[in-house]
């Protein structure tokens, strides 16, 4: 069964997964649009698969933000598959092209790479970090909205008491997600109020316990160290915890993201990526540059304003989302 029957058949399982692919095909409008265009004028433009359209093409996945490395070992990889396959056609490169997007972005791991590490019958802890502007908050009001509709108890901790109007914007977050929030006056410690947070959480008997914190300070010494307290003190007040540590960046910004990305890793062990406004973006390769650049996995993205729209991260459907308009021409 090729790559595009087996996406068919797992959306006629249920309405669930048929409202997932849709906000996926939604959401990745724009980059399917950029992308799918020039892969379909690039094939008809050459009916034979030869080195001038290898090039072409590692120009567009390029132009996609998916990364010169990235770029480089998939061209490799496809003309290995089209030489092993005898593909002599470009239309049928398509198919090559999406099965290996979605073997790079796994590489040697499993699906399960994007599953949270959500603990059973105890308090998980989630750390949420990044730079200001990037959606951070927005995010942590649509996962406590998520683990709410799961039937999970929340709280929220507003770690972020130097940007002004933090505390407040999470504030309305916690309303409108029906969940309490732990807060200090705006100045106060950060890592007090994570201290506040995680014995309010204990004593309430909470699931899920998601952190705020600070997206800049007086230099960016200063927020990794703040950010390395703030940890420490999670570590003592809950063994194993953080159990996430989520980067929220924006996927409007490119490359700067993953620069971000990595100033963020080497403060703290960052265990996935919440990718926002993939929606406002022509460029989504940013998805598999992140995975292949710094080996984190996206575990969620977001494709729209609504609370719905912030969702799991999935390889097939991202890539489904990218050649949604060819795979309805097939159909």
């Amino acid at each position: 069964m090729s790559f595009f029957e087996k996406i068919k058949q797992r959306f006629k399982q249920d309405e669930k997964t048929e409202q997932v692919q849709e906000t996926y095909k939604e959401g990745m409008k724009k980059t399917r649009g950029a992308f799918s265009g020039r892969i379909n004028d690039l094939i008809a433009r050459y009916r034979k698969v030869d080195e001038d359209f290898f090039e072409e093409l590692e120009e567009v996945l390029i132009s996609a933000d998916v990364g010169v490395t990235t770029v480089m070992d998939l061209v490799d990889e496809l003309k290995l598959e089209v030489k092993r396959r005898n593909i002599k056609d470009s239309e049928e490169v398509k198919e090559v092209i999406s099965e290996k997007l979605v073997e790079i972005y796994y590489g040697d791991d499993s699906g399960e790479v994007e599953k949270l590490n959500i603990q059973e019958n105890a308090m998980t802890v989630i750390l949420v970090v990044g730079v200001n502007g990037v959606g951070k908050t927005t995010s942590i009001g649509k996962l406590a909205h998520r683990f709410k509709q799961e039937g999970k108890k929340v709280m929220l901790a507003a770690g972020d008491t130097f940007r002004a109007g933090a505390i407040e914007q999470l504030e309305e977050w916690g309303k409108r997600a029906d969940v309490e929030v732990i807060k200090q006056s705006a100045g106060s410690d950060p890592a007090a109020v994570i201290y506040d947070g995680i014995r309010a959480a204990k004593s309430r008997e909470a699931d899920v316990l998601l952190c705020d914190t600070a997206g800049r300070l007086q230099n960016k010494v200063n927020l990794m160290k703040e950010l390395e307290k703030i940890k420490r003190v999670i570590e003592r007040e809950v063994p194993g915890a953080p159990h996430e540590v989520l980067l929220v960046l924006d996927a409007t910004t490119g490359q700067n993201a993953l620069n971000q990305a990595k100033t963020f890793s080497q403060a703290t062990d960052v265990s996935g990526i919440v990718l926002t406004k993939l929606d406002g973006t022509a460029k989504g390769g940013i998805v598999l540059a992140i995975r292949k650049d710094l080996d984190i996995p996206v575990k969620f993205v977001g494709l729209g304003e609504k609370m719905e729209d912030l969702q799991e991260f999935d390889a097939s459907l991202f890539v489904y989302g990218l050649f949604a308009d060819m795979l309805e021409e097939e159909a």
